[in-house]
């Protein structure tokens, strides 16, 4: 059986009649030539996803009747909070974290972080996770957050958290952590963007309940320590009942 193709409605469309309009409708419609009566495969970002038959339906708006509706469990665990950085790798991690099932992506402005990170979180940034959402099939979407000012403000929006990591190039090479903790309930681990983290800054966040660890000897990229987070996170959920 050939894939079905996958289109977004957000959470508060997601009600009958059901209704696809926008660019998502536009690529139904004019992209993929979608026909009256063909069945396809919503989901809405927040864990539902269903199968769909579609009924009217033109270039830019389509009729959808429910055929079978999913509720899929809450991701588990890993919240990402990244130094902000003037990177072209920045598209690269958004699709990776649909694919690998972050919970969350924060962008924080860091002593050292190449220009200044956006006061809120651009509409773009959601286009990538939806089309790597399509792509992968996942039925979330990593909820995004931009944190301005200093590393205090991250300090301050990570009281939400019961698990806390530092991943810091200076942390004792043999602080490597145990895997199964980016798998825990509400984690978040801090990437300092390309220059790493400030003295002053890395003393706040270990005195603020983070824990030092390090990804081992090698002197990795941030997207590649992000990546080996999440690759980690994903791998050690798999051994994990599905709620």
């Amino acid at each position: 059986m050939s894939r079905l193709n996958s289109f977004y409605l957000a959470p508060e469309k997601w009600t009958a009649p059901f209704i696809l309009d926008g660019n998502e409708a536009r690529h139904m419609g004019k992209v993929l030539r979608t026909c009256k009566g063909d069945t396809v495969r919503l989901f809405d970002g927040c864990g539902r996803d269903g199968l769909f038959t579609v009924g009217e339906i033109s270039k830019s708006r389509a009729e959808l009747s429910l055929i079978k509706e999913n509720k899929n469990p809450e991701l588990r665990g890993l919240t990402l909070a990244i130094g902000w950085n003037k990177s072209s790798r920045r598209n690269w991690i958004f699709e990776k974290s649909v694919e690998l099932e972050a919970r969350g992506l924060i962008f924080f402005q860091s002593e050292f972080s190449q220009g200044k990170v956006p006061a809120q979180v651009k509409e773009s940034w959601n286009e990538k996770l939806i089309a790597a959402a399509k792509q992968c099939g996942n039925p979330w979407l990593p909820e995004l957050q931009t944190v301005s000012g200093t590393v205090e403000k991250l300090l301050e929006v990570s009281k939400n958290y019961s698990h806390k990591l530092i991943l810091w190039e200076k942390a004792d090479g043999d602080t490597v952590p145990d895997i199964s903790v980016f798998a825990k309930e509400s984690t978040l681990a801090v990437i300092g963007p390309e220059g790493g983290f400030s003295p002053r800054e890395a003393e706040l966040l270990i005195n603020g309940g983070f824990e030092p660890c390090s990804l081992g000897n090698s002197i990795l990229r941030w997207e590649t320590a992000a990546l080996l987070c999440l690759g980690a996170a994903y791998l050690e959920r798999q051994q994990l009942p599905r709620r």
